[in-house]
């Protein structure tokens, strides 16, 4: 049985040496393929039944050499404060709601209105505010192109528009809409859609308007009132620190009252130096505390005492700078944990500064 052996490796040896004449040097011998006979279609086949009634021609399109231009529809922008608008309006309307501070609704929208036209440099051609509408003079939606030496100058186009005014009977919403009236280019020939796009573009430039000057007025309420809004940003060397629009004399007067009702304990108050002396103590809530609703807000804050340092900004905004016990400033990382801290107890408690 040991003689297969050498007769095995004798004949791989031949069949290896002799391998080179399976395989051709001719790239198309039929012998370098698997060689597959033809697909035959049976003589008698026959082709299945189609309806008439359902059959579809083959579309055929032409192609156009020159680019086309399409323009996605605009949208109303509601990024004023108490606006809204509908879903699927054809026209271009947004409602408003009376925000705290506003003492007339329809007028403060009036005013934003002219707002846009002074922006503009043209004025309102029919005053008819006793119906609900004005009429704008000439002027231009889209602005002209500016480049690194030199602007573009000639108007693509000027309008025209109509904004009308709609009050609820309770007065405390209302809603604005704007109308094209008229158009004018030499360039750019009138479509629906692109009137529909000036209109939008048009009533937008109002709504921002009604956000810049309801910011400006919720500025001036909180100076009045005294509130301190807590915000996070920096003093005037950088470091992070309590942002509020109060000015310095309110936060001295004000800041110790609202820190000891967050478990604080005011030590002292230099007036001179303009630096509150704090101490803080976390509290310890109990589970009765949660089952009553009486659970105390504690901060992110290592129990200690603290500098608070009360600046001025560039800006005429008040700061707050924290310093621990050994002097020095805490991180943004600390300030941003405490400004939200304080925030939520001004929440949930009710608070005022």
């Amino acid at each position: 049985m040991q003689y297969w052996v050498p007769k095995a490796l004798t004949f791989g040896v031949i069949l290896g040496l002799s391998g080179c004449s399976v395989f051709t040097n001719d790239t198309h011998h039929k012998k370098n393929y698997r060689v597959h006979e033809a697909v035959q279609v049976p003589a008698d086949l026959e082709q299945p039944f189609q309806d008439k009634e359902f059959q579809m021609n083959v579309a055929v399109y032409e192609n156009d050499a020159d680019p086309l231009s399409f323009r996605p529809p605009q949208q109303v922008l509601t990024l004023a404060k108490g606006s809204w608008a509908e879903d699927k309006e054809d026209i271009a309307r947004i409602y408003f709601d009376k925000n705290d501070g506003i003492d007339t609704l329809d007028t403060f929208i009036w005013e934003a209105v002219e707002g846009v036209l002074r922006n503009n440099q043209t004025s309102i051609s029919v005053d008819d505010r006793a119906n609900g509408k004005i009429a704008t003079g000439w002027y231009s939606i889209i602005k002209a192109e500016e480049g690194w030496f030199w602007e573009t100058v000639t108007e693509v186009s000027r309008q025209r528009f109509e904004f009308t005014l709609s009050q609820e009977e309770h007065q405390r919403t209302a809603s604005l809409e704007a109308k094209l009236l008229d158009y004018q280019s030499d360039k750019v020939a009138l479509d629906p859609l692109l009137q529909q796009q000036l209109e939008v573009r048009a009533l937008n430039a109002v709504v921002a308007e009604f956000d810049y000057r309801y910011r400006l007025l919720e500025v001036e309420l909180r100076k009045q009132q005294g509130v301190l809004s807590l915000d996070l940003g920096f003093d005037n060397e950088g470091n992070a620190a309590l942002i509020t629009l109060a000015d310095r004399v309110s936060v001295m007067e004000r800041l110790s009252n609202f820190l000891e009702r967050v478990n604080f304990t005011v030590i002292r108050m230099d007036e001179d130096s303009n630096e509150v002396l704090v101490r803080y103590q976390a509290p310890e809530n109990s589970v009765w505390d949660s089952i009553w609703g009486e659970e105390e807000t504690t901060l992110t804050l290592e129990d200690g005492d603290y500098t608070i340092k009360v600046g001025v900004t560039d800006d005429e905004q008040t700061s707050l700078t924290w310093l621990d016990a050994e002097g020095n400033v805490l991180d943004a990382a600390t300030m941003e944990a405490l400004q939200q801290g304080l925030v939520e107890a001004l929440r949930s408690r009710g608070l005022s500064i």
